[in-house]
């Protein structure tokens, strides 16, 4: 099992920052990648970006690309997702997950169902 808790959602305006963040813990010692997906109300639940342990690959939605950085802090066990130039298209839950199938893992990121384990999810809000 393993534990997601995310934070830093909140309010901004559009073009302002905010970085969230996922700190996991449990049985962390399999994961194979991390990622962040978001849903806004009657969308369903789309990729926004990921970033493997072993090799450090990232993988960006193409609307976030240039925005979005994923980052991680190992020692903390929290991965980061830092947001520039926030777009009100951009409110939505955000959500992070876990793939837990091992180091030798290769699939597609951009898939929910690639991903073991998922947070609560916290509120981004991006008003224009």
């Amino acid at each position: 099992q393993v534990q997601l808790v995310e934070s830093g959602g909140g309010l901004v305006q559009a073009g302002g920052s905010l970085r969230l963040s996922c700190a996991a813990s449990g049985r962390t010692f399999s994961t194979n990648a991390m990622g962040w997906f978001r849903q806004a109300p009657g969308k369903e639940r789309e990729f926004v970006a990921a970033r493997t342990w072993s090799s450090g690959n990232t993988y960006y939605a193409d609307s976030v690309k240039g925005r979005f950085t994923i980052s991680r802090d190992g020692a903390k066990n929290t991965e980061y997702l830092q947001m520039n130039s926030l777009k009100p298209e951009d409110t939505a839950v955000y959500y992070c997950a876990v793939n837990t199938k091992g180091p030798y893992y290769s699939g597609n990121y951009h898939y929910t169902g690639t991903y073991d384990y998922w947070g609560q999810g916290t509120q981004v809000t991006v008003s224009s």
